[in-house]
């Protein structure tokens, strides 16, 4: 049981962490009624993590005591819980780009993606993704990162480009929210797996600094995507180095799954939207008065 305080606390965080997706919900036309039964369905799931051992007949008055939901209400989303439900798979689309960024031999010796041919042996567009899958002629993959904008045909040349630094498909709006969800979803649950559990597990820090203008933003953010560039840059092929090294060993020894990610948000310091930044200054702009880790 937490004390008042942390009640309180927690009360407010928890507004703090809706009202985005409360945004988006209102912003994409979502009623309340629907975005109602998702939480109560989650409620429902968290409340089963928290028991696991329970004894069976004894699992929907647990839930309804732990959540106060009625208990015809948790027999109904029980029971919805308990139908199959097919696992989101990463499209390969989304495969031949990650591929494309982190397997040395698609690489030059800055560690950036090289022009492909379209065809021909590796390194090729078309060696690439045959080695993503079999299933996918490389032509309807060249032609699925065309519509998404993540790459460009030069047809004199007949050579591919990757031109864009993160698979964020901005053309297709159901694959954003699988990202957000996927991103943000796992950023939350790091955070609250240090909040809740007997040690911090994770890593979760951010840099916070106030009283900025908006050509300092701009500086910020830009140091931020070269960071970011680096570091996705020399992560992806270490973790590539990993999964070949470890490849012979048994499945049941490669059950965990890994993300890193990085973000940057910017509003002013009244929470109303920012102003669109000047050009960053040549030089980078002297540390701000305010800094929290």
């Amino acid at each position: 049981m937490t004390s008042p305080e942390e009640h309180q606390a927690l009360l407010a965080a928890s507004r703090a962490l809706l009202l985005p997706l409360a945004r988006l919900l209102v912003a994409r036309g979502v009623p309340y009624a629907q975005a109602e039964e998702s939480l109560k369905t989650a409620m429902v799931q968290a409340a089963q993590e928290a028991h696991p051992d329970g004894l069976p007949h004894r699992l929907v008055s647990r839930i309804a005591t732990i959540t106060g939901i009625n208990r015809r209400e948790v027999t109904r989303l029980t029971r919805l819980e308990d139908a199959p439900h097919a696992e989101p798979q990463r499209s390969a689309a989304s495969q031949t780009f990650s591929r494309w960024r982190a397997n040395p031999d698609y690489l030059d010796a800055q560690g950036k993606p090289l022009a492909l041919r379209r065809q021909g042996d590796a390194p090729s567009f078309e060696s690439l993704a045959r080695g993503v899958t079999q299933d996918v002629h490389p032509r309807s993959l060249l032609d699925e990162l065309l519509r998404l904008g993540m790459a460009r045909l030069d047809a004199e040349t007949d050579t591919v480009t990757l031109i864009h630094d993160a698979f964020v498909p901005s053309t297709d709006r159901a694959r954003m929210l699988e990202f957000l969800a996927h991103n943000v979803g796992d950023h939350l649950s790091a955070a609250v797996a240090n909040v809740v559990g007997p040690a911090p597990r994770h890593l979760e820090r951010a840099v916070f600094a106030d009283g900025l203008s908006p050509r300092a933003v701009a500086a910020a953010e830009a140091w931020v995507a070269e960071a970011w560039h680096k570091m996705a840059g020399d992560l992806a092929p270490f973790i590539e180095k990993l999964i070949a090294e470890e490849a012979h060993e048994p499945d049941s020894g490669r059950q965990q799954r890994f993300r890193a990610g990085l973000y940057a948000f910017t509003e002013r310091d009244d929470g109303a939207p920012a102003a669109a930044p000047d050009a960053p200054p040549r030089t980078p702009p002297a540390p701000p008065g305010r800094t929290t880790e």
